[in-house]
């Protein structure tokens, strides 16, 4: 053991930074899936697909939001109601969020608020961030 810390001081002293086990492993976290919508506070409903690198550890929708889903995986289908503006619609544990930019959020379908599906998706945008 005084081996290994006389080993980390030593590399410490030479490189100047933390090199010793302060960040080599993953660092757990929460990503956010955003919404850009052609139609804020017109959207009552939408079903997304989000991938990624590993499962979710949680799941939780915005205030206001409502999210259902069935069981998590890497790839994962999310419905989420409510009153769809522009912004954060879903916060997602994950288990590494230095791995963010490995998720990717897809627009499968969006419905009015009578629920009425839209008959095209485009113009709607979601993005995965920190």
């Amino acid at each position: 053991m005084r081996r290994v810390l006389a080993l980390c001081t030593v590399a410490l002293s030479v490189v100047g930074a933390g090199s010793c086990g302060d960040g080599a492993g993953p660092v757990a976290g929460v990503i956010t899936v955003s919404l850009a919508t052609p139609n804020p506070g017109g959207d009552g409903a939408i079903l997304l697909t989000v991938a990624g690198p590993a499962t979710p550890t949680s799941v939780s929708a915005e205030a206001g939001l409502r999210v259902f889903s069935m069981t998590l995986g890497t790839t994962n289908q999310f419905a989420v109601t409510g009153s769809l503006g522009n912004g954060a619609i879903l916060r997602i544990g994950v288990p590494d969020v230095r791995r963010a930019n490995q998720y990717v959020a897809t627009v499968q379908g969006v419905a009015a608020n009578d629920y009425s599906l839209r008959s095209a998706t485009s113009g709607y945008l979601l993005t995965v961030a920190p």
